[in-house]
């Protein structure tokens, strides 16, 4: 250590689980087994593609209907899913375009742990990944290594 450091500023190094730049991952809140997520260091808040979106009231609580393809390329396939929206928000997305999308707080499940996120709900259908895992699900629980993908999972066939 150099003689100008403070030694006040250099924290204990945490262990922190290696990630790649994408990793399967699970919503059990939503009984959504299995989805690629983009890991994506440059979003604040994670997205989710949904379709069909319905909100409705369910005793005084604003709810939200929707309905996912979990799996890229198969649009067959879809879950019919219900959450409690906990706000709704303008998003920019990666083009500069504003969008107001519905928040819901799910748990998410990734390498072995499980914590609630928030996720925004978007129209993906035409991006590669169904899901955009942002910065803050990730903070203070996970490195992200780009070089790698499908660090904690192998890789699940369709």
């Amino acid at each position: 250590m150099e003689n100008n450091q403070n030694p006040k500023l250099i924290k204990p190094l945490r262990k922190y689980t290696t990630i790649g730049w994408r990793e399967w991952i699970s919503l059990p809140g939503l009984n959504i087994d299995k989805i690629k997520a983009k890991i994506d260091t440059g979003a604040r808040t994670s997205a989710l593609h949904a379709f069909s979106l319905k909100p409705f009231t369910e005793n005084g609580k604003n709810k939200i209907r929707f309905e996912i393809h979990p799996l890229q390329h198969d649009t067959h396939q879809a879950i019919i899913c219900i959450a409690d929206v906990v706000d709704k928000r303008a998003v920019t997305d990666s083009g500069g375009h504003e969008e107001e999308r519905y928040v819901i707080q799910t748990p998410i499940t990734i390498a072995g742990q499980t914590w609630p996120i928030e996720i925004t709900l978007t129209e993906r259908e035409n991006m590669l990944f169904r899901m955009l895992l942002g910065r803050s699900a990730l903070r203070k629980r996970f490195i992200v290594n780009p070089a790698r993908s499908f660090v904690t999972t192998k890789a699940h066939k369709k």
